[in-house]
């Protein structure tokens, strides 16, 4: 620590979210099945990183980063829950029906909706990595509602388009920081 200077945790949380979110999302949109590999990255990087992202946001003061990222850290190990427990002999099988799934999927949306919100007068990318997880999210949902495999591939589409947005607000963030100045844009709002 540096002149009593935290390190920014965003770029953690936000790869973390969004290299899992391009993984998951490249099966949904139907390139490969879900695997060991998609689990594993739930659980470490999608879950455990984020919430240390969290953890460090909350050490800096910053509210809506603590509540991001152990929330969405939160969403990946349940996520990853709720395929394995299934095998488990958890109550009544515990496989969880679509149409309850699209409720948990639902659920996360709305919370990502009012994410959204609180990200007006932050920068734009930022805006964009809610504002188009609150659309897969709401997406995903209608898929399990209506178990349409197209709706599931658009999805599938629009996640990797959101993974990918996190991916680069994060690099953004470390490269701007390295060289001091701006290297990858994200969109600042100029205030009065």
């Amino acid at each position: 620590m540096e002149n009593g200077k935290l390190a920014n945790p965003a770029p953690l949380g936000l790869m973390g979210f969004g290299m899992t979110t391009v993984l998951l999302n490249l099966h949904n949109a139907g390139f490969f099945p879900v695997s060991a590999m998609i689990l594993a990255m739930g659980i470490f990087y999608g879950g455990v990183a984020q919430i240390i992202a969290g953890i460090m946001e909350f050490k800096k003061g910053n509210t809506f980063g603590t509540t991001a990222f152990i929330s969405y850290g939160a969403f990946w190990l349940t996520l990853v829950a709720l395929w394995v427990i299934p095998g488990t002999n958890a109550p009544n099988g515990g496989a969880t029906p679509a149409a309850f799934m699209g409720w948990y999927l639902f659920m996360w949306g709305l919370f990502t909706f009012f994410m959204w919100l609180g990200t007006f007068g932050k920068n734009r990318a930022v805006q964009f990595v809610f504002l188009s997880l609150t659309i897969l999210f709401i997406l995903l949902a209608a898929r399990n509602w209506t178990g349409s495999s197209e709706l599931g591939t658009v999805a599938g589409f629009e996640g990797i388009l959101c993974g990918l947005s996190a991916i680069y607000l994060a690099m953004a963030e470390v490269l701007n920081e390295a060289r001091g100045r701006t290297v990858l844009p994200i969109g600042e709002i100029r205030r009065p």
